[in-house]
């Protein structure tokens, strides 16, 4: 042991940046990405005073209750509902994300598959890799233009504010339906009206999901919502696996009272419904919306930053940037 205080990394990322670390801290760091079991989890929690977890390391108050020395949690991603934030706030360990650094990368994947659902993408490449293609007929893969057509959002934060400022450029009217309406500045930069729930799923040719998964948004698009929809529309969920009931919409897809989907995130992920593996209209994508070099290399560093920033350290000293639990410093202030 040096004395210093120990931060544990669950995954690979990157070393040149998780070496900041190294002059404050005793760093343990995975070598490969690993399943942990709830001893193993616990096991390394106990003996640290920080960890850097990806989404599939839950922590919740039987870790921390094992762990009494950690202090904080800083999860390598924007969301955090691994993470039992008001069991970590009562035992007064901070919980740090890293929003902000995704939104455009998000954005721009959330456009991929947009377009990819819109153009049959999916389903060509595999008729084409299965060696079909002697010829195409002159109505054959007729996809949906986005020009003249309404792009609805559900849920506009940051990410879905930069998904419908990409929208002008398709030539897309844009509708959203949030908890709590925007500015009118920040309407009129996204060209974005605002409506409610129901006019949402009646009027959207595009409907893309991007809310927090909580209790409440729990399969907010569900068997009803979907009956809601044109049988014209397309689905995009690139939120959290559990917003969008999967069963619901494979159901949907299979009768064709939905046209198409898109989705980069599943409910139980890494396992994905059979129902919808099994259907042709629907592109599915493994959770890599925020999978490009600079970002991930930014979600690295604002973890890396949180976790320094609480012992002293950094540029943020005293003053983790991105605490979504700032109030657990009241019940154990930071070292």
């Amino acid at each position: 042991m040096t004395g210093k205080p120990r931060v544990w990394i669950s995954r690979p990322t990157f070393p040149d940046i998780i070496a900041r670390l190294e002059p404050h801290f005793e760093v343990a760091a995975e070598a490969a990405e690993t399943v942990f079991a709830p001893a193993e989890l616990a096991g390394r929690l106990a003996s640290s005073d920080a960890a850097i977890v990806g989404l599939d390391v839950r922590v919740g108050a039987a870790e921390v209750a094992s762990a009494p020395r950690l202090r904080i949690v800083a999860n390598l991603a924007v969301g955090y509902d691994n993470l039992d934030v008001p069991a970590l706030t009562a035992a007064g360990v901070a919980a740090a994300n890293t929003p902000g650094v995704l939104s455009e990368s998000v954005a721009d994947y959330t456009w991929a598959l947009l377009l990819g659902a819109a153009r049959h993408m999916g389903a060509a490449e595999r008729w084409l890799r299965a060696g079909h293609w002697r010829a195409n007929g002159f109505r054959d893969w007729l996809g949906l233009d986005t020009r003249g057509r309404t792009l609805g959002i559900l849920g506009m934060g940051r990410i879905g504010q930069a998904i419908a400022r990409r929208a002008a450029g398709f030539g897309m009217q844009v509708a959203y339906h949030n908890r709590s309406r925007l500015p009118a500045t920040i309407e009129a930069a996204c060209a974005a009206r605002y409506v409610d729930k129901p006019t949402l799923l009646a009027e959207s040719d595009f409907l893309v999901v991007a809310v927090p998964l909580t209790a409440e948004s729990r399969h907010a698009i569900g068997a009803a919502e979907l009956a809601a929809m044109k049988t014209t529309a397309m689905l995009v969920n690139i939120a959290r696996g559990g917003v969008v009931d999967d069963a619901a919409l494979a159901v949907a897809l299979g009768e064709k009272r939905l046209a198409a989907a898109a989705l980069d995130v599943f409910e139980g992920e890494p396992a994905v419904d059979p129902a919808l593996l099994a259907l042709d209209n629907v592109i599915l994508s493994p959770h890599i919306a925020s999978a490009t070099w600079d970002t991930r290399r930014a979600m690295t560093a604002m973890a890396v930053d949180n976790v320094l920033a609480l012992f002293g350290h950094g540029p943020y000293a005293g003053h983790p940037p991105s605490l979504v639990n700032p109030e657990a410093l009241a019940i154990r202030p930071a070292p």
